[in-house]
């Protein structure tokens, strides 16, 4: 069974992280409050996953020792 080592999660967080911040941007220029809303809970998401790869890499690195 292959490892998952957390890299597709970390990929995803930032992907979400980006277009979260281009979003949020978008709507504060624009002054979409429900567009500045949502790219707001996009970069929230984002960490979050970036955290559950990085979570994935410390439990690999241990089980690896």
């Amino acid at each position: 069974m292959e490892k998952d080592n957390g890299m597709k999660d970390k990929a995803k967080g930032i992907k979400d992280k980006v277009v979260g911040e281009a979003k949020d941007s978008y709507g504060d220029a624009t002054n979409d409050r429900s567009k500045q809303a949502e790219g707001k809970a996009q970069k929230a998401k984002g960490e979050v996953q970036k955290k559950v790869g990085k979570v994935k890499d410390d439990l690999n690195d241990k089980s690896d020792k």
